[in-house]
């Protein structure tokens, strides 16, 4: 085991309307680095390309690090674990001990003050998404077309895609840190205000404040932070489209890639997996995922969820924070995916613990399954 994950933090999360993304940048970095035992001169190494023009050079000038190797890989929300795993090649090649990875952004308060437009996917007309945008192709609807796909090709039904975030309210209602944590039905949501055919709102991230960082060092440093080594077995990176006719299979993420890349570099199996935090965006993109990380065969990922398997107490606990449905969701959430992994490997995530848990599979997902990225975590 060549890299470990040492430190782990959120930011102050959900309705932050008195601090910046600057701010919550520096809180997530300075919790994560004190979580490890470290201090901001051990940190060589940075992380970061969602603020400023030169990221991550303004950032770590702002945290007051003075890096020798930096990332500012931007591939959308899986971005976090890309980062990751170019972090640790940094690490084997001796580029950088300490480094740290750090998110954050005041999404809900921006477009509550008025400073920030309903979509941040500001592409304008350049480049390929050009040919979708005339269509009105926004980034709900490409995610309603893969779920139509999926219920035409195999029978999946809306109930299934429903179930998906009853669970993870369900697991939310467990966490005070949870945006929303009233319990809700099928029915609910079901009922819930219509965005793009056949997805409700109920079946939509919400919309939060909030950062994360973590602190990725070398086997030699890690075995001396102050908190239990989270070792990273296994890694893994793929990317798909942009335009929606590039895609070849709507019914198939790129984690079909990823996937099999840390899966086999861990060297463990999908079925010895403890838990698991995979993006949720939207309930298709849990769906989709599941299958492609090999949980349950493509085309099963309806009956696989439909019996409460996600929630906590169930076969394969599900983002137990609550995920971007109920917990946080800020943009960009393969952070939160690596902090709660972190968390739950560590066995200190009250109320949601879940027990024993000693190896747990973190997928993100990028734009529209435009990237993917997989990582296996392990406690010693």
């Amino acid at each position: 085991m060549h890299a470990a994950i040492v430190g782990a933090a959120l930011s102050d999360i959900g309705r932050v309307d008195t601090k910046s993304a600057w701010e919550l940048h520096h809180q997530a970095a300075a919790r994560a680095v004190a979580d490890a035992g470290l201090t901001p001169s051990d940190i060589d190494g940075i992380g970061g390309g969602a603020i400023g023009n030169l990221a991550p050079v303004e950032l770590a000038e702002y945290l007051g690090i003075k890096p020798r190797w930096a990332d500012g890989t931007v591939v959308g929300g899986s971005m976090w674990i890309f980062q990751l795993q170019h972090a640790i090649e940094a690490i084997r090649a001796g580029h950088a001990r300490a480094v740290l990875l750090v998110y954050a952004s005041t999404a809900r308060a921006d477009l509550k003050s008025g400073r920030r437009a309903t979509s941040n996917l500001n592409f304008g007309n350049r480049g390929p998404v050009q040919f979708d945008a005339p269509f009105g192709h926004t980034l709900i609807s490409k995610y309603a077309m893969a779920a139509v796909r999926h219920m035409h090709e195999f029978g999946t039904t809306i109930d299934q895609l429903a179930e998906i975030a009853v669970s993870t309210r369900y697991n939310a209602s467990h966490n005070p840190d949870a945006y929303y944590q009233d319990r809700i039905t099928r029915d609910d949501v079901h009922n819930s205000r219509m965005m793009a055919t056949p997805l409700t709102k109920l079946h939509c991230c919400l919309r939060s404040d909030g950062g994360g960082a973590i602190v990725v060092t070398g086997a030699d440093v890690a075995r001396d932070c102050a908190q239990e080594p989270i070792w990273v077995l296994g890694t893994g990176q793929a990317t798909s489209h942009t335009t929606m006719t590039d895609w070849d299979d709507f019914t198939e993420s790129p984690a079909v890639v990823s996937g099999a890349q840390a899966f086999g570099e861990a060297g463990v199996r999908p079925d010895e997996i403890d838990c698991c935090q995979i993006y949720d965006a939207f309930t298709p993109m849990v769906l989709l995922s599941l299958e492609a990380l090999g949980f349950c065969g493509k085309g099963e990922g309806g009956p696989f969820v439909e019996d409460g398997r996600l929630r906590l107490g169930g076969a394969l606990p599900t983002n137990t924070d609550g995920g971007g449905l109920s917990h946080c969701h800020p943009g960009m959430r393969a952070m939160f995916l690596l902090v709660e992994a972190v968390r739950q490997l560590r066995g200190v995530a009250d109320g949601r613990q879940v027990p024993d848990a000693r190896l747990a599979c973190v997928n993100g997902t990028g734009g529209w399954w435009s990237s993917a990225a997989t990582a296996i975590l392990a406690r010693q």
